[in-house]
């Protein structure tokens, strides 16, 4: 099957440390979506970000503080899905939490790597 990575834009991640699905209810749903299970595809690795503060950009000149882009929406967590093909992905991209709240998602199919 074809992999595909998902980026999750919001305008800031929801996984500050020390928050967890217990006291956090944007955590609790990004947490249960992740643990749906759908035909259309299957989620195979998943990474939340922590907020946009805590970013470092490094540039040729140096090391800022924030993000690399300062735009109103940052990337809050990425996934990786396998799915038989891009129109499976992107119905299950679609569930994201994010998509129905402040942000929305962008599927990208993966062309190689490895561990």
């Amino acid at each position: 099957m074809a992999q595909f990575v998902v980026l999750i834009y919001s305008p800031d991640s929801a996984h500050s440390p020390g928050d967890t699905a217990a006291t956090s209810t944007e955590i609790a749903e990004c947490d249960q979506h992740a643990e749906t299970p759908t035909n259309a595809a299957s989620m195979t690795a998943a990474w939340a970000f922590t907020p946009r503060r805590m970013a470092r950009s490094i540039r040729a000149d140096g090391i800022t503080v924030g993000p690399y882009y300062d735009t109103p929406h940052v990337v809050a967590g990425v996934y990786v899905l396998e799915a038989p093909d891009l129109d499976s992905a992107l119905a299950t991209a679609a569930t994201n939490p994010v998509v129905s709240q402040v942000g929305g998602v962008e599927v990208r199919p993966v062309h190689s790597g490895s561990m």
